[in-house]
C-alpha cells in the first residue's frame, strides 16, 4: 500500500460518491506506473482498511476496472494491472525526424492579424465564480437548490438510461429533436404562453441563450437594425453586434419599451415583454398590441424573450406576444431549464415553420442537436408533472422573498428607489445622486455583498451610473434583512 499512499492522502469530498473518487484516484496512480505489472494489487482487505472504507467499495472498484480493461482477474492470486490495456492507453509515438522537416527558426503567431472579432472586449456582466463563498449573494441568474426537484430530476435521467428509452438517445439526431419533449413543450409549455404550434414549429436548443444566437445569426449582419430595450440585457446587444447589426436603443418605462414610428426601418426587434431585462417590469397590454402593429406596418421581426414567463406573482398572467402574432413576425424564445436548474441549459424557439426549418439548417451545423439523453429527462420530467410541481414550489418560495425585498428596501434604504414589479427574481434599484453602483458594488465585496452595478445595461454613452440589480433566487430568506441593512449602511457612507 506504501506505493499506493500518496493517491490516498488527501481526504474524500464528502459531496462526491466514495467509490467513484476511489476509481479516479487508482487509474491516475496505475497509469503512473507507480504499481509493478508482476504484482497483485492489495486485497480488498488490506486496502480498504489501509483507507478506512468499507471491503465491499473495494471490492465493486476492483470488477469495475477490470469490466473497463484496467485490471484483469487471476484465479486464487487476485487482481493484476492489465499490461496490454496500459500499453494502448500510453502508447503514443512521435516521430523525432519529422522536426528535422520544420525550418529552423520559429515564426510566431500573428494572433491579431488572423482574429475576425475579438468577443473578449465585449462589455459583459461580470459574476464571481464563487459567489457561494459570499455571506450576502444578491446574484441574479442563480436559484437556491429545491432538493425534492434534485431527486425527481435524477430519477428521469435514470429512466431515460433504461432500455425502455435508451434507444431514442442512443444514435445521433442529425438535426431532429425528442419527439417526447417536442410534445410535452406542445401541450403543457404553450397553452400557458396563450399560443399553439405543431410539431415543426419548434426547435430545441442549448437554453434561451442559444436560441437568440441562433436567430440571431439567421436575421443579423451588416445592413440590418436590430432595435434592443434601454437598458437592455447585455448579450443580446453583444450578439447583435458580433454579426455586424447597427443597434438603435429605445427607453423604457413602467410599461416596458416605449414603441413608436420611430421602430421604422427596423429589420430586427428584440424585447423581454414578460419580465423585462435587467427592470424586470411587465409591457403593458397595449404596448404589445401596438408593437405587433408596427411589426406588420413597417415590416420587422419581433424576437420575444420569454426568459422567465413562470414567475409571476401579482394579477393574471399575460399572454406572449407570439399568441397575437398574425403574420408569423414573432420568433418565441424560452428556456426549459432557467426556472430549475440554470446550468442545465435547455430551451427552445416557437417560429412560423419557415424559420424553423431555416434554424434547425443552421443548428445542424453547429452541434446538430442538443443532447439527446438531457431531452428525454427533460421530457419524462415534465410529463409526470415535476416542471409543474418545482414551478408552484418557486413560485410560493419566490413571491414571498419578492415581497420582503420592497419592504427591506423601503425600510433600510428609504433613499433609494425601487421599480416596481409584478414578478420576477431581481430588483432594480435607483441609488442617491452622486453614488457610483460601481464603487457601491467593490465596496460590498469586500464585505461579503454580492450586488450589481447596473450600467453594463446600458449601450447609450450618456447612462446613469446609479443603478444596481438585486437577485434574491440565490440567497437564503434569513439573510435577506441583515444584507439589505449592510447595504443601507453602505449606501449611507456614501451619500
Amino acid at each position: 500500500m506504501a506505493m499506493l499512499g500518496t493517491y490516498f492522502d488527501t481526504p474524500f469530498d464528502p459531496n462526491r460518491r466514495l467509490q467513484h473518487q476511489i476509481q479516479e484516484r487508482l487509474i491516475e496512480a496505475i497509469l503512473a506506473g507507480v504499481w509493478p505489472l508482476h504484482e497483485p494489487l492489495p486485497s480488498t482487505r488490506v486496502f480498504s482498511r489501509a483507507i478506512s472504507v468499507s471491503r465491499n467499495t473495494i471490492a465493486i472498484v476492483y470488477e469495475r476496472l477490470t469490466e473497463d480493461g484496467y485490471l484483469k482477474s487471476v484465479s486464487r492470486r487476485g487482481y493484476f494491472i492489465n499490461e496490454r490495456h496500459i500499453r494502448e492507453q500510453l502508447n503514443v509515438r512521435i516521430d523525432e525526424r519529422a522536426k528535422d522537416i520544420l525550418p529552423a527558426a520559429e515564426r510566431p503567431l500573428d494572433f491579431d492579424r488572423l482574429l475576425t472579432h475579438r468577443f473578449s472586449a465585449q462589455q459583459n456582466i461580470q459574476k464571481p465564480a464563487d459567489w457561494q463563498a459570499f455571506k450576502f449573494p444578491f446574484i441574479y441568474g442563480q436559484l437556491t437548490a429545491d432538493k425534492l426537484s434534485v431527486t425527481r430530476w435524477r430519477d428521469c435521467v435514470r429512466m431515460a438510461g433504461t432500455a425502455q428509452h435508451a434507444q431514442t438517445w442512443i444514435g445521433d439526431l442529425v438535426d431532429r429533436d425528442d419527439p417526447m419533449l417536442v410534445d410535452q413543450i406542445i401541450r403543457r409549455m404553450l397553452p400557458q404562453r396563450g399560443f399553439r404550434a405543431a410539431p415543426d414549429e419548434i426547435l430545441v436548443t442549448v437554453g434561451a441563450q442559444n436560441a437568440l444566437f441562433l436567430a440571431a445569426q439567421l436575421f443579423c449582419g451588416p445592413g440590418v437594425r436590430a432595435d434592443v430595450e434601454e437598458p437592455g440585457y447585455v448579450d443580446a446587444r453583444n450578439i447583435f453586434r458580433a454579426l455586424g447589426a447597427e443597434l438603435r436603443a429605445h427607453k423604457v418605462d413602467s410599461n416596458g419599451m416605449r414603441v413608436g414610428d420611430n421602430l421604422k426601418g427596423a429589420s430586427l426587434v428584440y424585447v423581454t415583454p414578460g419580465h423585462q431585462s435587467p427592470t424586470n417590469v411587465t409591457m403593458s397590454m397595449e404596448r404589445r398590441i401596438r408593437l405587433l402593429a408596427q411589426a406588420e406596418t413597417h415590416d420587422f421581426l419581433i424576437i420575444e424573450d420569454d426568459y422567465e414567463h413562470e414567475l409571476n406573482f401579482v394579477g393574471a398572467q399575460k399572454p406572449s406576444l407570439r399568441s397575437f402574432d398574425r403574420t408569423g413576425r414573432v420568433i418565441h424564445v424560452a428556456s426549459l431549464s432557467k426556472a430549475l436548474f440554470p446550468g442545465l441549459r435547455l430551451g427552445f424557439i416557437a417560429a412560423d415553420r419557415r424559420i424553423v426549418r431555416e434554424l434547425r439548417a443552421l443548428r445542424r451545423l453547429m452541434y446538430r442537436h442538443p443532447s439527446a439523453l438531457d431531452q428525454r429527462a427533460m421530457a419524462i420530467f415534465l410529463s409526470e408533472g415535476h416542471y409543474d410541481s418545482h414551478i408552484r414550489r418557486q413560485r410560493q418560495i419566490l413571491s414571498g422573498k419578492w415581497k420582503k425585498m420592497f419592504r427591506l428596501i423601503e425600510t433600510h434604504l428609504p433613499e433609494c428607489h425601487a421599480t416596481m414589479t409584478t414578478g420576477g427574481s431581481a430588483v432594480w434599484l435607483r441609488l442617491p445622486e452622486g453614488i457610483s453602483a460601481a464603487d457601491l458594488e467593490e465596496r460590498a465585496a469586500r464585505q461579503g455583498l454580492l450586488i450589481e452595478a447596473g450600467d453594463v445595461h446600458y449601450c447609450s454613452a450618456e447612462k446613469p451610473l446609479n443603478r444596481i440589480r438585486l437577485g434574491f433566487g440565490a440567497i437564503t430568506e434569513e439573510k435577506m434583512e441583515p444584507g439589505i441593512k449592510l447595504l443601507g449602511r453602505l449606501v449611507s457612507e456614501l451619500s
